[in-house]
């Protein structure tokens, strides 16, 4: 079971936090200003790593250890101009001086900041991007006024059943009905295609489907996720999403227009994927690396997990993908895929993917059974996860 959250004043510290990541600037640091930024920052992540509270030494080993995600996700941000807001907000948080200058790191009160930094980004970005990210809806797949209006055409966009039904009909389209990463084809649309062309029945290279060896359903997955834009309530974006917008476009300064509201949707930030390889992508167990002087939008398909986890799937695997003749339904994107790689990696070696996985199965747990006794259940993140799903401010 998860460890409930310390009353420890880092947690009631958090809720001081909510201003401090609306970062407008979009100037560089100086080269010194940088450098003994980034000197004292991690002066202050060595100082506190392993200390009480920062959830490295936990034998149950279901914490996180907050020093080493405050750290990745300062070296994982994707831009100088992204790492020094990083930074901007980090010693704004602890209420400190980026240079240092006979500011103590020892004393409580940074204590209680530097630890409630960390959860602030915790609960507000990686614990619901988590636990939302394979929650993409599957509707029925449109046809070809799916793939205009995808594009802005034929009236634009509509309600979101019909748009990510449309969204769908494009990605599978444009992914030749194929899982990018197995390239199993569809087996909706083997099934149609065998019904009407029999044993001539063939993919888009015009090989004959009865050479196949399985079919499968596949499903649109989103890079990142459809709920991060989704409204609940009201027509405007709670608060607990509009900080989780706030700290990804701090980690990737400027992305936020390429998600903003129905842009979420976008071709871009989708990927065909069979429904276990979405499950996969979804819990941030396999990410894409770019392959270095290879063909455009060619990736290794990387994960930390053993194949007997991935359901046999043998990794590394090298993919290109896929793009229509004409260009006009666009790529899955080099940037949205970068955030998602770096997200797993920061997941992976701060502890905290297994950390949430603990928590989302208390979640299930708790919904089921209810609380446990012992309070083991983290009924404060547990709370806080179930309304910011429900698109409700927490």
């Amino acid at each position: 079971m998860v460890p409930p959250s310390p009353s420890s004043p880092h947690h009631r510290h958090q809720s001081s936090l909510e201003g401090i990541i609306d970062l407008k600037t979009e100037e560089l640091l100086s080269s010194d200003t940088r450098d003994r930024a980034k000197q004292r920052f991690y002066q202050i992540v060595d100082h506190f790593e392993g200390s009480p509270g920062d959830g490295a030494d936990d034998t149950a080993g279901s914490e996180y250890s907050r020093s080493r995600l405050l750290r990745l996700t300062h070296d994982h941000a994707l831009s100088p101009l992204s790492q020094d807001n990083f930074l901007r907000a980090f010693f704004s948080s602890l209420e400190l001086s980026m240079d240092g200058d006979g500011e103590p790191v020892t004393d409580e009160p940074v204590r209680v900041k530097f630890f409630g930094f960390a959860d602030y980004l915790f609960n507000n970005f990686f614990l619901p991007l988590k636990a939302s990210a394979t929650k993409t809806p599957q509707p029925t797949p449109a046809f070809h006024s799916a793939i205009q209006r995808i594009q802005g055409g034929a009236g634009g966009f509509v309600g979101t059943p019909e748009r990510i039904s449309a969204l769908r009909g494009a990605c599978l389209f444009r992914d030749r009905y194929r899982c990018i990463v197995t390239r199993t084809f569809d087996r909706t649309e083997a099934r149609k295609r065998m019904k009407r062309d029999r044993l001539d029945a063939r993919d888009e290279n015009g090989n004959l489907l009865s050479e196949e060896q399985a079919f499968q359903a596949l499903e649109v997955a989103h890079i990142l996720p459809h709920s991060l834009t989704s409204l609940g309530r009201g027509d405007e974006l709670n608060p607990s999403k509009q900080a989780a917008l706030a700290i990804l476009n701090m980690f990737d300064h400027g992305v936020g227009p390429l998600i903003d509201g129905v842009d979420i949707d976008r071709p871009y930030n989708a990927l065909t994927l069979t429904r276990d390889i979405h499950g996969l992508f979804g819990e941030f167990s396999i990410y894409f690396e770019p392959v270095p002087d290879a063909a455009p939008h060619t990736y290794r398909i990387q994960s930390f997990d053993p194949s007997a986890i991935l359901g046999g799937l043998d990794l590394p695997i090298t993919r290109t993908l896929f793009l229509t003749d004409d260009r006009t339904i666009d790529p899955p994107s080099a940037r949205l895929l970068a955030i998602h790689s770096a997200i797993a990696r920061i997941l992976h070696l701060s502890a905290a993917g297994s950390y949430i996985d603990s928590i989302l199965w208390d979640m299930e747990a708790a919904g089921e059974a209810g609380a446990e006794a012992d309070g083991s259940t983290d009924l404060g993140r547990l709370v806080h996860l179930r309304l910011w799903l429900d698109g409700i401010g927490a």
